[in-house]
């Protein structure tokens, strides 16, 4: 997940209740729109899930998203969190061929990214590396020429630096 220079990162606090995730995704369809990444799960309240998108655009579509997110039923609270007051993190899974000639440059990745072996067999191990987007976009550029197998990516789960939650900010819905 590349981290562009024109994309965001939207919170969108939603009643936890089947087919809100289906509003929230088909309202970016419905207006061309795509999403880069999306990430969704319960929060400290069992009532409410946390919808945690990325997507790239310009402050007409930033501005439009907002507008269109608050008018649905369900959300409680949308907020834009800047990259300067958030922190970011991403998980990946990566599965990379166990190749005898690689061996040591394989190990060495996963010790400079600090990243786990969760499975290792003599065809391939299986690594968890957990950071920052552009953490892990480095990590998956020094692999690749390794023999990547397979990947899965979580996408961006982000939170407020300090002690304030976005629920705390007015303009609640």
């Amino acid at each position: 997940m590349e981290n562009k220079d024109n994309s965001f990162v939207i919170a969108v606090y939603v009643e936890n209740k089947y087919g809100v995730l289906s509003r929230v995704t088909s309202m970016f369809t419905r207006r061309g729109f795509n999403i880069d990444s999306l990430t969704v799960g319960v929060t400290e309240s069992p009532e409410y899930s946390r919808i945690t998108i990325t997507m790239s655009g310009d402050g007409y579509a930033k501005a439009q998203m907002l507008n269109q997110l608050r008018k649905l039923f369900n959300v409680k609270k949308v907020e834009i969190l800047e990259k300067t007051d958030a922190v970011q993190r991403e998980l990946i899974l990566v599965k990379i061929k166990n190749d005898p000639d690689n061996h040591q440059r394989l190990l060495s990745a996963i010790d400079i990214f600090k990243a786990k072996i969760l499975d290792y067999s003599v065809e391939a191990l299986c690594i968890e590396v957990t950071g920052s987007p552009s953490k892990v976009d480095a990590f998956v550029e020094m692999v690749r020429p390794l023999g990547i197998i397979e990947l899965c990516r979580t996408g961006i789960v982000a939170l407020q630096k300090g002690g304030k939650s976005v629920l705390d900010s007015p303009d609640v819905n």
